[in-house]
């Protein structure tokens, strides 16, 4: 293994200044934010805390990088499949060029970031990746910026630098990291030991003694260095993502891993793999933390989100429709019904059209064990929301029978729907506004608004929207199944099966 040096890393900054790049880990689930989160729809894709999503947020948060070093125009993001399609739209809605590596099967952080660092060393090139994960919130984006322009310029010199919080509680929900006095000049902390969620005893030692920082889950480390520690540390996971890489494919915007290949990765995170090694004597590269005071919260729970929101005199917060009576430290999220709380207090209330919260504050970690039950029983409302999204446009459940099934659905300008088939349904579709071009058998026909067509069971079909508006439009489905999985594809301008 050859030892990585300052003064190596020096002698190539002189013949080219090393990129920062941003690298978003997207692979999180976010049970504990149910019911807004879910499977097909997690929390980093929504609007929790304000008019972007988490991942939106996270992308813009290098604005303030732009005058400070070189960075990257691209955004490399990892994520599953599922949230490909979301993910490349709402970073477009953003104005973020980005890279989106799909991981065929998740295999926790560890192997993401070196599939990332990876595709990042390819022919002989290296960058100074900044490590985020996707659904975090920081709220002071200078102090942000100070603290990652010091992160890079050690990362520069071949450290490993993560990134810690000042533990203000002792919160057992966070890892900790044990910090040692300056090391160096630019005010970064020696980095002693990485701690995993402590109980409530232990943590509170870590916090009176002063020497313990949360720890954020943000890394600043050059590629080539994390690669280093990959084949170091966990051999195995260097050598399954690496082959994963080298036989990935492009699909469409989106570099797709060998399925195969990845598979066979163990899943590990980045703190066990790698980070909670680096004080060992054989370590290729020195860890450091540098400390970040800039209102991070990993937005993990609802108590979280009731922490970070403006909240009135009684310590209430409401988004939507809410009336508080009589109520204190309440937190109200409606989706479109109204909620009225009355006297209550400590309480969490989430809305959505198919499912309701009510949770005690300081019980809110256990919303996970909700999810596992609906998990376990298969229920949808663990899976995905009433309202769909998919690379088109989207879908609204809006009511359903054994029998039957009624959508709205509504398909962006330019976007067309697989050339389809159904065993077992037929359809009935009548435009509210827009303009469909519907391909039903072998002929096309142009429906405007309060116009409809009828698609028969076993009929191949298509729907296109040619118009410069939204096409909204009312389906109604008949049928002995109506499942999801009753479509057979013979042709996809979105490369699904």
């Amino acid at each position: 293994m050859t030892q990585i040096t300052t003064s190596s890393f020096n002698r190539a900054d002189e013949r080219h200044e090393v990129p920062l790049q941003a690298v978003i880990l997207a692979g999180g689930s976010g049970t504990r934010l149910w019911p807004l989160s879910r499977k097909h729809f997690p929390k980093q894709l929504i609007n929790l805390l304000g008019d972007d999503s988490l991942l939106q947020a996270t992308a813009r948060r290098l604005d303030g990088l732009q005058g400070t070093r070189r960075v990257a125009d691209e955004v490399m993001v990892v994520c599953g499949e599922d949230h490909r399609f979301t993910t490349a739209e709402q970073l477009r809605q953003v104005g973020r060029q980005s890279r989106i590596v799909l991981e065929p099967v998740g295999k926790n952080t560890a192997p993401a970031l070196t599939a990332a660092a990876r595709l990042l060393t390819q022919n002989g090139r290296d960058a100074i990746m900044l490590v985020m994960p996707a659904d975090h919130a920081i709220t002071e984006l200078s102090a942000f910026t100070r603290a990652v322009s010091v992160a890079a310029d050690e990362a520069a010199d071949g450290h490993v630098v993560t990134m810690g919080i000042t533990a203000t509680r002792p919160d057992t929900g966070y890892g900790y990291i044990k910090a040692s006095g300056p090391a160096g000049e630019r005010g970064a902390l020696g980095l002693e030991a990485f701690v995993e969620k402590p109980n409530r005893e232990v943590a509170e030692r870590y916090v009176a003694s002063g020497d313990y920082l949360w720890n954020s889950g943000i890394f600043v480390l050059r590629a080539s260095v994390w690669l280093r520690l990959v084949e170091h540390f966990c051999t195995d996971i260097g050598t399954a993502v690496s082959r994963a890489v080298e036989h990935a494919s492009a699909d469409r915007d989106f570099v797709r891993l060998d399925a195969e290949a990845f598979a066979a990765s163990p899943s590990d995170s980045i703190d066990f793999a790698v980070m909670e090694h680096l004080n060992r004597p054989d370590s290729p590269a020195r860890g450091v933390v540098v400390p970040l005071t800039a209102g991070w919260s990993d937005v993990g729970s609802w108590d979280a989100i009731w922490d970070l929101m403006p909240k009135d005199d009684a310590g209430n917060v409401a988004r939507g429709r809410v009336i508080f009576e009589g109520a204190s430290n309440t937190f109200a999220h409606s989706e479109g019904r109204l909620i009225a709380c009355v006297g209550t207090e400590d309480l969490i209330v989430v809305e959505t059209p198919d499912a309701i919260l009510v949770a005690k504050t300081s019980e809110v970690q256990d919303v996970k064990r909700v999810v596992a039950r609906l998990e376990s029983g298969a229920s949808s409302e663990a899976v995905h929301h009433r309202k769909v999204y998919r690379p088109w446009g989207w879908y609204d459940s809006i009511d359903c029978d054994p029998r039957f099934q009624v959508k709205r659905i509504v398909v962006n300008p330019g976007a067309e729907l697989s050339l389809q088939m159904h065993h077992h349904r037929a359809e009935h579709w009548i435009v509210v506004s827009g303009t469909a071009l519907v391909t039903r058998g072998d002929e096309t026909v142009l429906l405007s608004e309060n116009q409809s067509t009828y698609i028969p069971l076993g009929q191949k079909h298509r729907l296109k929207n040619p118009g410069k508006i939204p096409l909204a439009m009312i389906e109604v489905q008949s049928g002995s199944y109506l499942g999801e999985d009753d479509i057979v594809r013979y042709e996809d301008t979105y490369g699904r099966n």
